[in-house]
C-alpha cells in the first residue's frame, strides 16, 4: 500500500530494514524508529519535526532516534 500511494512507511522492526536492502527496494521511503518505551513522546516529537522541517528527497531510508537522524538515499 505504501508503494502504491507513495506513503512513508514507519516501522520499529529491524528486520524490515534488512528486507528493504536485501531485496533492493528502491521506490519505498521508510522511517525506522529506534527508541525505548520511556522515550515515546520524544520520538513522536522528533518525527513530527523531521517531517515538517526537513526536505527529504524520496525514496529514502531514515533511522530515527531521539538523539540522531540518519538518512540514506535509496
Amino acid at each position: 500500500m505504501a508503494l502504491q500511494h507513495n506513503y512513508i512507511l514507519l516501522t520499529e522492526d529491524k528486520d524490515f530494514g534488512e528486507w528493504v536492502f536485501a531485496h533492493h527496494v528502491k521506490e519505498l521511503s521508510v522511517l525506522f524508529l529506534r527508541y525505548s518505551f520511556h522515550e515515546f513522546r520524544e520520538i513522536a516529537n522528533t518525527v513530527v519535526t523531521l517531517l515538517k522541517n526537513q526536505a527529504l528527497e524520496r525514496p529514502f531510508f531514515a533511522t530515527v532516534t531521539t538523539k540522531k537522524i540518519r538518512v540514506r538515499k535509496l
